[in-house]
């Protein structure tokens, strides 16, 4: 039995997301992914299929909304200046914020340190019918906790659970929860916004030059460029345990930020047309209480509001005793 043939906008946009998709199928290493790829693409293209992504992501997740069975979590991992917080206001411009949800993970506060670490994330995941993004996540106790050891005492873990091996736990309590997130409709798409310490470095003075980008710049940020090999050893560590065809991770080459676009865009629209989604449709009974509803409006005019009130109201009750 032949396999049924991919929507051709998946097959135009697969350029762009399977060299960078990772699902755990091989061995992964991290410097075999270029930071400044550009796909063959210049910026004048790139920017032509990031304007059709945010079109048709729009309309995708009208029908993701409507249809309410699927929902959409889009993890966003990297390292500060690698693009995270300009990637999502303009891959999600167009997306209605009714069914859109960003959230920001910051430090641990003193009640999320009493709870396990995911506690914070799932309390934040998406329902159906709605996108979330996460704009850093809980893979961050994979990574800032693992690089200052001493910020895993601050979770209040039992001394005799804080063993060598409790980041391959965390690995594996990670990939089960999203196995089970998978299985119960959520799509899950991780991305790891992947920029040179060479990119970052000239971020961090264009927003010490530019007065309106002052307010984005932190010391603490600096403090970091230190650990980077730290960084890149965990984030490999991590990529490579956690990547699976249910929940992949996407290295986005990311010292070009349009074609970072380009790739974040094109994964996550593929990711939806696969989905299938479609418009609930309305059975022959509703159908046909609607075209006495509307008949009744269009002669609202004639017999005034009250005649198209009136069968309005019939249509209602009948529709409740059908329920």
């Amino acid at each position: 039995m032949s396999k049924k043939p991919k929507p051709p906008l998946i097959e135009r946009l697969k350029p762009f997301v399977a060299p960078f998709r990772v699902d755990g199928g091989s061995q992964f290493h991290l410097k075999s992914h270029k930071t400044s790829e550009k796909g063959g693409l210049d910026k004048e293209e790139g920017e032509k299929i990031n304007e059709a992504n945010v079109k048709r992501l729009s309309d995708l997740q009208e029908r993701l909304y409507a249809q309410d069975r699927w929902s959409l979590l889009v993890i966003f991992q990297g390292m500060d200046a690698a693009g995270k917080d300009s990637a999502i206001k303009c891959i999600f411009e167009g997306v209605n914020p009714q069914g859109c949800e960003v959230t920001s993970f910051k430090q641990p506060t003193n009640h999320e340190l009493d709870h396990d670490f995911m506690w914070r994330s799932a309390i934040a995941l998406p329902a159906r019918g709605r996108i979330g993004i996460f704009n850093r996540s809980y893979y961050e106790e994979c990574l800032v906790t693992r690089v200052h050891h001493h910020l895993i005492e601050k979770e209040k873990i039992p001394r005799k659970l804080i063993t060598p091996n409790i980041w391959r736990e965390r690995f594996a309590d990670i990939a089960a929860i999203e196995r089970y997130l998978s299985r119960n409709g959520t799509v899950i798409l991780k991305f790891f916004l992947h920029v040179s310490r060479k990119e970052q470095r000239q971020r961090f003075l264009d927003r010490l030059e530019q007065p309106a980008k002052n307010w984005k710049f932190s010391m603490n940020d600096v403090a970091e460029r230190a650990f980077w090999p730290r960084y890149m050893a965990a984030y490999q560590d991590v990529i490579r345990h956690t990547s699976t065809p249910h929940a992949p991770w996407h290295v986005v080459p990311s010292d070009h930020k349009w074609f970072a676009r380009v790739v974040i865009g094109s994964a996550i629209v593929s990711a939806l047309e696969e989905l299938n989604l479609r418009f609930p449709r309305v059975d022959k009974a509703s159908q046909a209480e609607f075209a006495k509803v509307r008949k009744a409006f269009e002669s609202e005019g004639k017999s005034g509001a009250g005649g198209a009130t009136r069968a309005v109201k019939r249509t209602a009750k009948r529709t409740a005793k059908r329920g």
